[in-house]
């Protein structure tokens, strides 16, 4: 009887999660968990790479958990575990910064070029450093495949670069992931600006809309988006990569093809098909935050507390499995 491949993913809890966050992500999770043993993660060691509030910090651990929750993952299906309640994350990640990593890879990141610029002497060793710990938490649960984006595409190549060199070196522990690109279009660029993506970490909350905006906030933002030149509603992304990127949304969350809605649309202007993605928007908002809110801290916490025992013990076997080749009694 052939057995399922795992897969394993997980969120920061930081920021404002947002429909770039769902549509490009946690809906095509909710799709997998029907064909793999599925765990996933709110990954809170990562997303101290940059200071958090700490009274804050708590409640976005708990939002992302209500938030996969409310796109349909299944507890019961799905493990769902908070990173730092598993130990073994970090004890792997210094064994891997000792036994594969090297500077020379991580100065390769294009993430980290990204983030710090021109301060690279003074960003946090941690921030330089995510990748292995990113890597610890994949190898951790012998995944076999990482469904990413493309910007989180070199975090896994370097999973398994370290995974070989620690097989090679020590002898076979490590199964060596596969990547899985998200669906095309499921890249979700921001409101102002066509040309990077979705962020919850824009300084300006016109970029995103997140989760948990009202409806009317959603149309408001929406309406006041960038668009291209000229009036017609066409999918190109070179040429309009505004209209592009809002007929993207508008056709994952009303499961109309864009032939469709460009034919729908056709000779009428921007506001008319902004209208129409507003109210679209605002229907998913609202039928998402009815089952985000029906949750309560307590069912979270519960929910983390069962998901760490299941996660724990086969973090831990294969932290023992590495100890072991090591020579670590």
């Amino acid at each position: 009887m052939e057995t399922k491949k795992t897969i394993f993913s997980g969120v920061q809890p930081s920021g404002s999660l947002h429909i770039g966050n769902y549509l490009g992500a946690i809906a095509q999770w909710v799709e997998m968990q029907k064909d793999y043993n599925s765990i996933f993660c709110v990954v809170d060691y990562h997303a101290i790479t940059v200071r958090q509030d700490p009274k804050r910090f708590g409640e976005q651990i708990l939002d992302v958990v209500k938030t996969y929750l409310a796109a349909g993952i299944d507890p019961k299906k799905s493990i769902i575990f908070q990173q730092s309640h598993v130990t073994a994350h970090t004890e792997l990640a210094w064994i891997l910064n000792c036994a594969g990593a090297r500077v020379a890879d991580l100065n390769k990141m294009t993430q980290f070029k990204e983030k710090v610029g021109e301060s690279k002497e003074s960003a946090g060793v941690g921030l330089f450093d995510y990748p292995v710990l990113m890597a610890a938490d994949i190898l951790l649960y012998n995944t076999d495949v990482v469904p990413v984006g493309e910007d989180q595409k070199q975090h896994v190549e370097l999973t398994r670069d370290l995974a070989k060199r620690f097989n090679n070196a020590y002898g076979e522990v490590f199964k060596i992931p596969d990547v899985k690109m998200q669906k095309e279009g499921a890249r979700i660029m921001g409101l102002d600006d066509p040309l990077k993506k979705m962020s919850k970490s824009a300084t300006s909350p016109a970029n995103y809309i997140a989760l948990t905006d009202t409806p009317e906030a959603a149309a408001k933002k929406i309406m006041r988006a960038v668009t291209d030149s000229g009036a017609e509603i066409k999918y190109d992304k070179e040429e309009k990569p505004a209209i592009a990127n809002l007929l993207n949304i508008y056709s994952l969350l009303s499961g109309k093809n864009v032939k469709d809605l460009e034919k729908e649309f056709k000779g009428k202007g921007y506001g008319d098909f902004k209208k129409g993605l507003a109210e679209v928007v605002g229907n998913f908002l609202a039928d998402f935050q009815k089952k985000y809110n029906q949750y309560g801290d307590k069912d979270i916490k519960d929910i983390l507390e069962h998901g760490a025992k299941r996660a724990r013990p086969i973090a831990e076997e294969t932290l023992r499995r590495v100890k072991e080749k090591m020579g670590i009694i």
